[in-house]
């Protein structure tokens, strides 16, 4: 949730935040054994920001792009970097990395056959550039992976593009692509994920915890409403919302405990919303759990929804 003095920020739209190794393998290509004497953990090597090229090999995410300018040089116009690959260096929400750079042919074109790279093929694929490199343009890189990405990762995907702060699309624009794509492969799965994608979220946690609650069999919650005291002074956006209950269910993402002005800023928001009757839920990463979802049952009970 945000106030008047908070703005937007801290709040992610892309990949969630990593500990930052420590050098120099932070800047390069490293070894597990290498990681491991200089004290990362394997919850660390773990991390989704990591890719692995080879066996007891990772390198960060960034990798991606050092890799693609590479395979550029070699790159013939016809072909261009899409899928995961384009969605890693648009910096579109991914559930993880993927080691192989992905390009793709434009027909009748052959398509690449070389160690390290997918090769796929299209007929007439909407192109964009990102970091100077060609790469399916973002509502093609969501199309594209509606073939490989889960229903809840397609979502986030799609929420992604059509986010509060600097949309990359609009909800028509996202219509239009899901109708040109019918009878295709991934047809069903992305028109189930575009059922569900919202305008105006804020980050992928934003994302995830809405589409908990619709799971949960609540209903679902307005996206970014804006909360006003009884004079008509602006309190809060809410993250997710119920205004006819007056009830809040609110994501608190890590700058929240670590940032000391936030964290004020948060009790004084708490204040000024309990004094308004307002019903604040909150969760946060480890916390989006049964017992936290029956609690935000029971506020709306409170309120007067009925199941």
């Amino acid at each position: 949730m945000t106030g008047a003095a908070g703005g937007g920020g801290g709040r992610q739209c892309g990949m969630t935040r990593h500990r930052a190794l420590p050098p120099p393998i932070d800047q390069r290509p490293f070894t597990v054994a290498e990681a491991h004497l200089l004290g990362v953990g394997e919850g660390r090597l773990r991390g989704r920001d990591l890719i692995r090229p080879f066996h007891g090999v990772r390198a960060a995410e960034s990798a991606t792009l050092e890799r693609a300018r590479a395979y550029a040089a070699r790159m013939p116009p016809t072909q261009h970097f899409s899928h995961w690959t384009a969605a890693a260096l648009l910096n579109l929400p991914l559930p993880r990395a993927d080691a192989d750079l992905h390009v793709t042919a434009i027909a009748p074109s052959r398509t690449p056959r070389i160690r390290g790279v997918v090769g796929h093929s299209a007929t007439s694929p909407t192109v964009s550039t990102a970091h100077g490199l060609r790469v399916s343009s973002p509502i093609q890189t969501w199309v594209e992976m509606s073939t490989v990405l889960g229903h809840r990762a397609l979502v986030v995907m799609g929420d992604a593009l059509v986010r509060r702060q600097h949309p990359i699309a609009t909800i028509e624009q996202l219509a239009e692509a899901v109708a040109h794509h019918r009878g295709q492969r991934g047809a069903v799965a992305l028109t189930a994920a575009f059922a569900r994608v919202r305008a105006r979220t804020d980050s992928v946690r934003e994302t995830l915890l809405r589409l908990a609650i619709v799971d949960f069999g609540l209903p679902e919650p307005e996206v970014n409403i804006k909360i006003l005291n009884a004079e008509g002074r602006f309190l809060a956006w809410a993250d997710l919302g119920y205004p006819q209950y007056r009830v809040i269910a609110e994501y608190d993402g890590e700058q929240h405990r670590t940032d000391e002005k936030q964290f004020y800023r948060d009790v004084d928001r708490l204040d000024d919303l309990a004094e308004e009757r307002w019903r604040v839920v909150r969760f946060n990463r480890s916390h989006v759990t049964i017992e936290r979802l029956h609690r935000l049952r029971r506020a709306l009970v409170a309120a007067g929804w009925r199941p």
